[in-house]
């Protein structure tokens, strides 16, 4: 008995299920077997009308077994297969090649849009044999290169196909949209605020991580939405590995190389940012992967979810273990945190009065301060505008920037940054890894003193130099400077002297 391979998650990585169909004398029953979930055991009644909608009738016992039996199955990614499968067992389809097949059908035999087909194409690209889709995951199953896929709209469509009466349709090339250059909000809209526009554009040249601390009212969730508009484009790589988080959670969102851009509010729970539940879903920290993350009013998340994202802005991968199993996800984010300086939100304000005592605030800061804080490259206040600075509709000096032109910037920075780490697997200044660290990131001797004195005096830990000199090599990229200068660790160093050190 050949089965009828299929696909199951695990994470973002998809298993290979062989479909084995026995069919007995008896009266009717249908049983399956192997690990299967709710979902996959309520498949027998989609599969039963489909295949009723084709003019065939199932009589007898009808046992499904999905192998490996000791791999639990999820979701309905299985209902093609287990069709198939009873359709060959029939006597009903005689030429079933072998492949991969997935995809949930309705009750009328449409083939509908199943999660995880882009890891599918990964697996069918892997077991060199051609992969059959929903025509509604054709779109996402083509950004992989080098698969076999084809796609049906029906179960009475992909078996003309099988059967030869009909010719195979084949996955149609991927469109991906360029970049989109209206950026909204634009840089070009925000009144003053150059220090922490300057902190943004360094941001996104080296994915480095950025605290906006400032009055309510002053800008900071401006600017880091605005900070999404000047990223630089996700290259073919990244473009996977984001689809595939999305894939694997069945995301209907069309292919674009615009990085993600995810917003936490205060009162999500642990599970939905770093994943977790009990199909071991990823969370928001895998799908802002080479995007950012933002979380807004940070100092009102709780202390459990904050500390746990220590690891994944270290590692770029966060682990979820539970009862289930044990899976990996990818969480290579730009951490964005926007803060006020205390908890009435004036302390130093020009021109509103702080109501919090010296104990208050200090006790506030300690919010902002510990693991977390060492992992921020970036820490920049964001004084509040006077209502004459806003109400103005010229700008004072020199014109601000908008986002396209500093979009460029950024774009030309990273470019320097692909070339110089593509030896070592790594795109930007961010993810250098503390022993490349000291072998590449070398200093003059006066530029090494320099930074030996501002690391007493402002009492950085290893992983605070580390960081410093990451965003120093950053800042010459920008200026198109081969050599870190006293210069940019000077600008790198009034980074790191931000709120909560005292």
């Amino acid at each position: 008995m050949s089965g009828i391979p299929g696909v199951t998650l695990r994470g973002i990585e998809a298993l290979p299920v062989e479909v084995e169909v026995e069919i007995t004398g008896g009266l009717f029953a249908i049983s399956i077997v192997g690990m299967p979930d709710v979902a996959v055991k309520e498949s027998k009644e989609r599969v039963r009308a489909a295949l009723r909608s084709l003019g065939l009738t199932l009589k007898g016992r009808i046992s499904v077994n999905l192998a490996p039996a000791d791999i639990p199955k999820e979701g309905a990614l299985l209902d093609l297969p287990i069709a198939l499968g009873m359709m060959k067992a029939t006597g009903t389809l005689n030429n079933c090649p072998r492949a991969l097949y997935m995809g949930e059908l309705a009750l009328d035999g449409r083939l509908r849009r199943v999660r995880g087909a882009v890891p599918a194409a990964f697996l069918a690209k892997q077991m060199n044999i051609p992969l059959y889709v929903p025509s509604e995951n054709a779109e996402e199953v083509a950004l992989v290169n080098g698969v076999e896929a084809y796609c049906a709209d029906s179960l009475e469509e992909l078996t003309l196909m099988l059967m030869g009466n009909e010719d195979p349709r084949p996955v149609p090339p991927a469109y991906i949209p360029d970049l989109n250059t209206n950026a909204d909000p634009d840089f070009a809209d925000i009144k003053g605020q150059k220090q922490a526009r300057r902190a943004a554009e360094i941001a996104a040249a080296g994915h480095h991580n950025l605290l906006l601390v400032g009055s309510p009212g002053s800008g900071k969730t401006l600017i880091a939405k605005a900070l999404a508009g000047i990223l630089p484009p996700l290259t073919d790589e990244e473009l996977v590995e984001t689809l595939l988080v999305r894939s694997t959670l069945g995301i209907d969102t069309k292919p674009t190389r615009e990085r993600p851009f995810r917003t936490v509010h205060f009162t999500a729970s642990t599970v939905s940012v770093c994943g977790g539940g009990n199909n071991l879903r990823p969370g928001e920290v895998s799908l802002a992967h080479r995007g950012v993350l933002f979380l807004d009013e940070y100092t009102e998340f709780r202390r459990d979810l904050t500390e746990s994202l220590r690891a994944p802005i270290e590692d770029g991968v966060i682990t979820v273990s539970r009862a289930a199993g044990t899976v990996t996800y990818p969480s290579r984010v730009l951490l964005v945190l926007a803060a006020n300086p205390c908890a009435c939100g004036y302390a130093g304000d020009p021109a509103m009065k702080c109501t919090c005592t010296s104990s208050d605030i200090e006790r506030y800061k300690k919010k902002l301060s510990g693991p977390i804080m060492d992992r921020i490259d970036l820490q920049i206040s964001v004084p509040r505008l006077t209502p004459e600075e806003l109400l103005s509709f010229t700008n004072k000096g020199d014109p601000p920037e908008s986002s396209a032109v500093i979009r460029e910037r950024v774009i030309k920075a990273r470019k320097i940054q692909q070339d110089r780490w593509r030896e070592y697997g790594l795109v930007c200044n961010a993810e250098l890894p503390e022993k490349l660290v000291k072998r590449c990131l070398t200093l003059p001797d006066d530029t090494r003193s320099y930074l030996a004195s501002m690391a007493v005096k402002l009492n950085l830990s290893g992983r605070g130099l580390s960081r410093v000199l990451k965003v120093s090599r950053t800042i010459a990229d920008l200026a198109g400077e081969e050599q870190i200068t006293k210069k940019h660790l000077a600008e790198a160093l009034m980074y790191r002297q931000g709120y909560g050190r005292g």
